[in-house]
């Protein structure tokens, strides 16, 4: 699992307070459940893991919807990515974990992402895009695993004009624990004094932690936030009361000021963590769409059928299948 990586030893430490925000000890996050991802395709035909599945709108607030990629090792031309489509009201993160993905949209917006990058699209009032793995990656196969995070906007957002961000593997936080036993990638959001390089409408932490076996990490956590923990390759568990974690599952936490994550002690474990402020508005969505009313799902169907959602550019990506366009 490539990502991003870096000698913990070397990085700045994620410290947890001594007191809470009301001045007492922090208190911990408890785990209220711990559920298992079914599996499925997207797009042309990708397998993915439902990260949220069996996880209630409320508890996932401000969170839409979580795809993993793979885990995948392609052989020659089997890799698979999506064919131009339509999105609004809410905003699309790729976190590109190992492998290549081209992305391209209707407002001029897109790039290759690879090997620990992020590609965040504010999809707004409406936009066309496109994800697809490269053509030498079509050709030659090979590993392929990322996450698909969608973002909720609040009703006041959901109109706004489509944004694009593009954040370089370089660009992200590092930062470790008081041990160094886990690496933390903070993608966006804060984490006590740290920052992410992602901006966003609505409060959220999106991070990616790797712990070593056995390794211990506590989390200093907003208290006005939700905190969930996706588990991406591994073994451990999640919360003091060391609920059993492993790849493909989702823990969801209580109330509090921290997160606890333990690996399990001949295994490493990574995980997606990840919480925002709720947004507490009605969400209905449909297909593409992530809006507040069954009208405004039916208008955006509309706008898209009409073009006002934008129109696929002359020259714009097409998935590749081996046979070469002529």
């Amino acid at each position: 699992m490539p990502a991003v990586t870096a000698d913990t030893l070397t990085l700045p430490r994620l410290e947890v307070p001594v007191t809470g925000p009301d001045g007492a000890a922090p208190r911990p996050r408890p785990v209220r459940s711990v559920t298992t991802a079914p599996s499925g395709y997207e797009g042309e035909g990708f397998p993915v893991r439902r990260a949220f599945a069996g996880i209630s709108t409320a508890d996932l607030d401000p969170f839409v919807h979580m795809d993993q990629m793979g885990e995948v090792d392609w052989q020659p031309y089997e890799p698979r990515g999506t064919d131009w489509h339509p999105h609004r009201g809410f905003e699309t993160v790729t976190y590109i974990i190992d492998g290549t993905f081209q992305h391209q949209d209707s407002r001029g917006g897109g790039g290759t992402i690879t090997d620990g990058g992020t590609q965040w699209m504010t999809a707004g009032r409406g936009i066309l895009h496109i994800e697809t793995p490269p053509e030498r990656l079509v050709i030659s196969g090979g590993t392929f695993h990322g996450v698909q995070l969608w973002v909720n906007l609040p009703r006041r957002s959901k109109m706004a004009k489509p944004r694009y961000q593009n954040l370089e593997p370089g660009k992200v936080t590092l930062l470790s624990s008081t041990d160094g036993g886990a690496l933390v990638r903070l993608i966006a959001g804060d984490l006590g004094d740290h920052h992410g390089p992602g901006r966003t409408h609505t409060p959220i932490v999106v991070s990616h932690v790797t712990l070593a076996p056995g390794a211990r990490l506590v989390v200093p956590w907003d208290p006005s936030f939700n905190a969930l923990a996706y588990a991406l390759a591994g073994r451990g568990s999640a919360g003091e009361e060391a609920a059993p974690l492993t790849t493909g599952q989702l823990a969801l936490f209580g109330a509090g000021d921290t997160v606890t994550l333990t690996a399990a002690a001949d295994e490493a474990l990574d995980v997606l963590l990840l919480g925002g402020e709720p947004i507490r508005e009605p969400v209905v969505q449909y297909g593409p769409f992530v809006m507040n009313t069954k009208a405004e799902i039916q208008q955006a169907f509309d706008d898209f059928q009409r073009g006002k959602l934008g129109t696929v550019p002359p020259n714009g990506l097409k998935p590749f299948t081996g046979r070469r366009r002529r």
